[in-house]
């Protein structure tokens, strides 16, 4: 029997990159995955510039093991976000993983320039994108965990430091869903409901893989454009990362912390699906905080 068999997840953000790596790796392990996004087949999110839905997301889902249920939500919008999690306590009668991977900022990170020059405008779209929203289906998805006394909520970042992000907005939004777990993991600790923050390491993304100009097959080359990215992982490492947690019958002894794939790939032993266990801490360390 697998680990999640019968438990129920909802990833907010499954679309693409770690949100869908997420999704299809609880299905890895049994679990019936709502994955939520914006854009679905035929019917891409204003804006959205990329080929990937949820639809596509939920069948992955399925074909890893799980049972992947595709619902299109604004995570912005708190009565689709309302109307969510009332069809998951409908249809299933509990909710066991929360994974907030809501993100929307490609397009608004003016990166080189200083926060004084930075689009009012776009600050506050971003953070209405990056941190209301999770804030907003935390509120509505918590209350079944409550209930039940049991539930993990994951906040994914990047980075589980404090070290600066190299730009005003970028680093203050990360952070800020850091603490979005740290606040929760209090409050919910009476509840036995746990909520930890998780970062991948260098994200081996579907944008990532066209910025540089290649796919998953030759990935290595990409190397030839930025040195750095031949530490790469892919999405599913973060997913394993979060499936074992979920797993875990002690993962409330992590709540409130900040916790990277490749550091609970060390702890829970587990690979990418490309075989191998990269590791990001480890490579920074060496090679490129080094330079700094």
């Amino acid at each position: 029997m697998k680990k999640l068999s019968g438990k129920i997840a909802v990833v907010a953000g499954a679309t693409r990159g770690a949100g869908r790596g997420i999704a299809c790796m609880l299905g890895e392990l049994g679990a019936t995955v709502y994955c939520t996004g914006r854009s679905v087949r035929g019917r891409p999110a204003s804006g959205a510039n990329r080929p990937e839905t949820i639809d596509e997301t939920a069948e992955m889902v399925t074909s890893y093991g799980g049972v992947g249920i595709p619902v299109q939500v604004d995570h912005t919008a708190p009565a689709q976000v309302e109307a969510l999690f009332r069809r998951v306590r409908d249809e299933q009668g509990r909710l066991d993983v929360l994974i907030n991977d809501v993100w929307g900022g490609e397009k608004l990170i003016e990166w080189g320039k200083p926060f004084w020059e930075l689009s009012l405008e776009r600050m506050y779209t971003l953070m209405e994108r990056a941190v209301y929203s999770h804030i907003i289906t935390s509120r509505y998805g918590a209350p079944l965990m409550v209930e039940q006394r049991h539930g993990l909520i994951v906040e994914i970042t990047d980075g589980d430091t404090l070290d600066y992000r190299g730009n005003f907005l970028y680093d203050l939004v990360k952070t800020s869903v850091i603490r979005l777990a740290y606040g929760m993991a209090q409050e919910l600790k009476p509840h036995d409901v746990t909520a930890v923050a998780v970062t991948p390491g260098f994200l081996r993304s579907e944008e990532m893989l066209e910025h540089f100009g290649v796919t998953e097959a030759n990935w290595q080359d990409g190397a030839k454009k930025e040195p750095h990215f031949i530490a790469s992982e892919t999405p599913y490492f973060v997913g394993r990362a979060v499936a074992a947690l979920a797993a875990d019958p002690n993962v409330a002894a992590k709540s409130g912390k900040a916790l990277s794939s490749w550091g609970l790939s060390d702890e829970y032993n587990f690979s990418d699906i490309d075989g191998r266990q990269p590791h990001w801490g480890r490579y920074f360390a060496e090679n490129v905080a080094q330079t700094r």
